[in-house]
């Protein structure tokens, strides 16, 4: 067995291949030098100065009894001969190979500008460390540009620690690109409530510097500000370049693959020894009507790669699919925000629960009459239940039951964007079109570039 990638995804598939009696040889590639680790606290507790950069290792279940080559990258797979050829000449035979490689940040476009001193993106426990670095220096204002969930839980880190923040963004309100535009709303005014410079459908035009040092930006509106720190949170790029001419089914939006976790080749034929797991996987769900999804979520990678790596060792008729809800959490501006389900596969939303004024509700987001997903701030417990629904296709809007549901619930229009309205990625991508009716109706007066797709994240 090899899997190629040594992060999330490709530990715990290497520890259920031994969970699950593979005694075989296995090898684990990452391109990073560093044992595998957790990303999410990058964003908070590691920028808020409570945690070290190297201290956020994941938990081992168990000893993966593997051969770790860390610090070199895959070049390139032959799937004919099946091997796997590393950056250092070395090639590695394979009966069974895992393509875990995950994304990477979406730099920013200006080689120029990127190189700045000053200028960072946050991935990697490096960039964590550097980042971290800069704010511990006290910097007199940090620019985030983007207002995805990085980029507005790096904005809740800095105005936590009492730094000035300007945050860019290219879309109407932070986090419409996951959650659509009524929450999107609530989500900018909680960040202006805690003294954030949000400055929403503007974009970042250039960014000025003396010396090769960072000092500011002019902004698409003719605005400018003065800033010592930018930080590019423009969404993720999948690592799948490695993959060109290997036959397989891989691009910009990831490597398809069955539910399964079978890889797909580019005549969409399956391939039985080649397997895809994690952010860089794009597979079916029945819930969400077999669109393919591409999911940048914690749950995911795990439940994915344990599919993954059960269906490696596993003949046919004990196979089994990956059909779990999609999940995901953020913490930010004093919010803890859960998801289940997929938001941006919806027409409608409505509270369900509590209130927005309050800051405390659940957000029951539907598809031509049926539940897909629901959303809770500062109201986690309720989410199991809904998460029910979604799974039963419970009927939208949901029944009434719950002893803080508001007297009358307005059920809205979801307000989805299309992706390429936002300067950062959305954390679900779903091939083909956008599930709204009236955005169907923008998108036909205002057609996207022949080459676009509804998926594709933002240039």
């Amino acid at each position: 067995m090899v899997v190629v990638g040594a992060s999330l995804a490709g530990l715990r598939a290497a520890e259920t291949l031994r969970e699950e009696g593979f005694g075989g040889s296995l090898t684990l590639v990452g391109e990073e030098p560093h044992p595998p680790y957790d990303r999410p606290p990058l964003s908070k507790q590691v920028l808020l100065g409570r945690v070290r950069a190297g201290d956020v290792g994941l938990p081992r279940r168990r000893v993966a009894d593997a051969r770790w080559k860390l610090g070199v990258r895959a070049e390139r797979v032959d799937p004919a001969g099946r091997r796997v050829i590393l950056a250092d000449g070395e090639q590695l035979p394979y009966d069974r190979l895992l393509i875990a490689t995950g994304t990477r940040a979406r730099p920013w476009p200006d080689p120029g500008e990127a190189a700045l001193d000053g200028v960072l993106t946050l991935r990697t426990s490096d960039d964590a460390a550097r980042f971290a670095e800069r704010l511990d220096a006290g910097p007199r204002r940090v620019l985030v540009i983007g207002a995805g969930f990085t980029g507005s839980e790096i904005a809740s880190a800095c105005r936590e620690r009492g730094l000035e923040v300007t945050v860019v963004e290219r879309g109407p309100a932070p986090l419409v690109g996951a959650l659509g535009g009524a929450l999107g709303a609530f989500a900018a005014a909680a960040q202006r409530a805690h003294g954030v410079d949000l400055r929403c459908g503007v974009t970042v035009t250039a960014l000025s510097s003396r010396d090769g040092r960072l000092t500011g930006a002019e902004f698409s509106d003719g605005g400018r500000i003065e800033a010592d720190v930018a930080v590019v949170a423009l969404g993720a790029v999948r690592n799948t370049e490695w993959l060109a001419g290997s036959g397989l089914a891989a691009g910009p939006r990831g490597v398809a693959c069955d539910a399964g976790c079978r890889a797909f080749d580019m005549y969409g034929i399956v391939t039985d020894d080649v397997f895809v797991a994690g952010d860089v996987a794009r597979f079916p769900h029945p819930l969400f009507e077999y669109q393919m999804l591409s999911l940048e979520h914690w749950g995911n990678a795990v439940a994915q790669a344990e599919v993954a790596a059960h269906n490696m060792i596993s003949p046919g008729p004990r196979r089994r699919p990956h059909l779990t809800v999609p999940a995901f959490w953020s913490s930010q501006f004093g919010l803890n925000i859960k998801s289940v389900g997929v938001p941006t596969f919806s027409d409608h939303v409505v509270i369900a629960q509590g209130s927005v004024e309050e800051g405390r509700f659940v957000a029951v987001y539907g598809y031509r009459g049926r539940i897909t997903a629901a959303v809770s701030v500062n109201r986690a417990k309720w989410l199991e239940h809904y998460q029910r629904l979604i799974e039963t296709a419970a009927p939208f809007p949901p029944a009434p039951g719950a002893a803080d549901r508001p007297a009358s619930p307005k059920v809205v229009p979801s307000d989805v964007p299309s992706p390429q309205l936002l300067s950062h990625g959305p954390t679900v991508a779903l091939t083909g079109h956008l599930p709204d009716r009236r955005l169907t109706l923008v998108r036909h007066d205002h057609p996207p570039p022949p080459s676009a797709t509804a998926e594709e994240p933002p240039g």
